[in-house]
């Protein structure tokens, strides 16, 4: 079977789309199984066409999609406020509008608003806004003892549909974290030192089901709220600008209600076309 995806990144981190309405790929099997063996097969740097991630677009209705996401493990995760935006570039691209959308998304994570702020159909590039939730407290994840943290160092365990723990650290470039990433491989570890603006941090991360990637925008936003709890970024600040290493992304949190926004580009990288 032939089979096109277009593929995208948001801030170097890049994933593969597919429309579920061109069929299934496979004729017979469990679906998530089946999934997630093409998620490792495709997103392999070496022997596949590389990403960290599938994501499957689904259509619902006019501006109503759905969202599943595969890591490059093949595993499934809830929510990716990168692969989202990616997602969103593609059905926006599909629709031919020229100008700002709104589209509403069902992911694993529950119903997340995108809205296209700028973008047009002859523009590989598009700036989205994606409401990413409430970030929340969670419980400490599994073996994080292992990563022998001093007591004294700021550490947040939040959520925002999918788990994150954010340690504040001196300087990101001076830390192991594929080695402490893989230590927690089940939680989304985010490493945060301040600056170098007022208003802005630089973080790093190990995520789920990729290991290391350019950008995490989940992560981002978990970051901003650690960040600001704090005192890295004032309170009064409107948005956290975050500095990671594909590019910045801005957060804006809701003081009363935890609600994040993240703001940031999709970028179109090519149309892709596979026989499985």
């Amino acid at each position: 079977m032939q089979v096109t995806m277009s593929k995208h990144q948001g801030l170097g981190n890049d994933f593969l789309v597919y429309d579920i309405r061109q069929g299934l790929p496979f004729t017979s099997g469990d679906p998530d199984t089946q999934w997630a063996s093409l998620a490792r097969d495709w997103c392999d740097r070496r022997f596949g066409i590389g990403a960290d991630g599938v994501l499957l677009l689904g259509r619902e209705g006019t501006n109503e999609l759905t969202m599943v996401l595969y890591n490059a493990d093949g595993s499934r995760a809830e929510i990716s406020g990168n692969g989202i935006r990616c997602l969103v570039q593609a059905a926006y691209w599909q629709d031919q509008i020229d100008g700002p959308a709104t589209y509403v998304v069902n992911t694993d994570a529950g119903i997340r608003t995108v809205e296209v702020l700028e973008g047009s159909p002859s523009s590989n590039v598009a700036q989205l806004s994606v409401s990413m939730g409430v970030v929340s407290d969670i419980a400490e994840p599994a073996n994080w003892a292992a990563l022998q943290c001093n007591p004294d160092r700021p550490v947040r365990h939040l959520s925002l549909g999918n788990p994150h723990s954010v340690v504040s650290v001196e300087d990101v470039a001076d830390v192991d974290l594929q080695t402490l990433g893989a230590l927690v491989p089940h939680v989304n570890l985010e490493i945060v030192a301040p600056g170098p603006e007022a208003h802005a941090i630089t973080m790093r991360v190990h995520e789920r089901g990729s290991g290391i990637t350019l950008a995490c925008g989940s992560g981002a936003c978990a970051s901003a709220v650690a960040a600001k709890a704090w005192g890295f970024v004032p309170a009064s600040a409107p948005e956290v600008l975050v500095h990671m290493d594909g590019g910045d992304a801005r957060v804006r949190i809701d003081a009363t209600t935890s609600q994040a926004t993240l703001i940031g580009p999709s970028v179109f990288i090519a149309n892709v076309v596979f026989h499985v």
